[in-house]
């Protein structure tokens, strides 16, 4: 994997991303009131590529030639973390709030590593165990607090729960595969990026069509274009620099740094709710570094 680029660019790079998804989140909540969570991973998928087209046509690189390995291992990686993935982690966000869902995805690192000591063999040393066990604990003492407002039913929580738990594995899954997809590669990022996100609208697609519901009632309704507009805007901001600087951080950065540091997004989060006017217990906060804390303990070597 190449790792020569600016100083420290795939550190800043990873944790730009963290913060942009931490605010990307409280809009994506704000829109899933309205639009369901398949619609709307569709239409951000769309909007993104659409972008990501448009960028490589400007460069003049969207007919390059490219590794056709690494291109295969990018469309499974964006199947699964960002077809499922992103579906899982809208349907979460419905059902827990923007703060605990995304205090979930803290789990994808640690799982990360769990899924490569499976089917990499990757050997996990004492200290990387202690990390993934204060990563689990500190998300279960946070996830367990109820806010200050919080209305849901159990039922709606626990529902919140599973979904967001199985969007963590497979965007840890999805993130395994991208760096195995980057190594010895020089594929460009935007190519990178964009094959993940045709693969996750695939994915998506064949998910909406099985499921044989009515959809599209959203852009139907009397803000619907208010809605389009504030989509876009955020597809931008959450998806489309979002995907690319995650893809520059893995490649000018070790899997391991760019990983714990594009989980710090819950630490972004919590100073945000506060200019919102919202209360953070010491428990969140301390929840919150104790995750951080263990996923730095699982990526030290």
């Amino acid at each position: 994997m190449n790792l020569t680029g600016p100083p420290f660019g795939g550190e800043l790079a990873a944790l730009l991303a963290a913060l942009l998804w931490a605010v990307a989140t409280i809009l994506f909540k704000r829109i899933g009131k309205r639009v369901p969570p398949l619609e709307m991973n569709m239409a951000k998928g769309i909007i993104a590529s659409a972008l990501l087209l448009i960028t490589m046509a400007a460069r003049g690189t969207l007919l390059s030639p490219f590794d056709t390995r690494a291109a295969l291992l990018l469309a499974i990686s964006g199947g699964i973390g960002i077809g499922l993935g992103d579906t899982f982690y809208f349907m979460s966000l419905r059902n827990l709030g923007s703060r605990k869902t995304l205090l979930l995805g803290v789990l994808a690192p640690p799982l990360a590593g769990l899924i490569a000591l499976a089917f990499l063999g990757e050997i996990l040393s004492p200290i990387a165990w202690l990390g993934i066990l204060l990563a689990v604990l500190g998300v279960i003492w946070v996830i367990s607090e109820r806010e200050n407002g919080e209305a849901q039913p159990k039922g709606h929580h626990k529902l919140g729960i599973l979904f967001g738990a199985l969007a963590a594995l497979c965007q840890g899954s999805g993130a395994v595969i991208s760096h195995q997809a980057m190594i010895g590669s020089d594929i460009d990022v935007f190519r990178s990026a964009l094959l993940r996100l045709l693969a996750g609208l695939v994915i998506t697609l064949i998910w909406l069509m099985l499921r044989r519901r009515p959809v599209g009632g959203w852009v139907r309704a009397s803000d619907a274009r208010r809605l389009w507009m504030t989509l876009i805007g955020v597809t931008f901001i959450g998806t489309f620099i979002t995907l690319v600087l995650q893809q520059v951080s893995l490649r000018y950065t070790s899997a391991g740094v760019a990983q714990t540091l594009l989980a710090t997004s819950p630490l972004f989060i919590l100073p945000i709710a506060i200019l919102r006017g919202q209360y953070v217990s010491p428990r969140a906060w301390l929840g919150v570094l104790l995750a951080l804390a263990g996923i730095t303990l699982l990526f030290i070597r």
